[in-house]
């Protein structure tokens, strides 16, 4: 998995090996906190939930606002949870919406991620209910040439 531009040149140990990804349980957080999210004006809940190397899991859900670009993503959400609390390193996300499309990760959540793992596997499900199955990708392939620290003279 490549890493974040911040830490390019720290290569984990073996003891630091990534947990094995329970996209099972990630969903079910992803799905419990959508059930919370702030949506008044869409009505469009969305949940997120990020594993990290250390096994913790971080959730977040969309916070909508009446001055619309003040809304934050789930994803974002999230990730802004998963930095408070010092770590630095997803291995997976799944993203939780109603269905019956599925829905992925904005532009500018996929920038934000790409700020940390431009290569992240992501779960994109939906309630049971919603009858959609759950689809994988990567933010690689959601955002393909992200813009990143190297592009930025030093």
């Amino acid at each position: 998995m490549s890493r974040g531009p911040h830490d390019a040149g720290d290569a984990p140990a073996v003891a630091d090996a990534a947990p094995a990804i329970d996209w099972d349980a990630l969903g079910r957080a992803a799905l419990a906190v959508r059930e919370r999210a702030h949506a008044p004006y869409s009505s469009y809940q969305v949940g997120a939930a990020i594993l990290v190397r250390s096994g913790r899991v971080f959730a977040g859900c969309n916070v909508e606002n009446a001055s619309y670009g003040l809304t934050i993503c789930a994803e974002r959400s999230a990730l802004v949870q998963m930095v408070a609390a010092g770590e630095r390193d997803p291995i997976a996300l799944t993203v939780a919406t109603s269905g019956p499309v599925l829905g992925s990760p904005c532009g500018m959540c996929r920038q934000t991620l790409a700020e940390f793992a431009v290569d992240l596997p992501i779960r994109l499900i939906a309630p049971g209910d919603a009858g959609v199955p759950p689809r994988t990708t990567s933010l690689a392939a959601l955002l393909p040439e992200a813009f990143g620290a190297a592009a930025l003279s030093r």
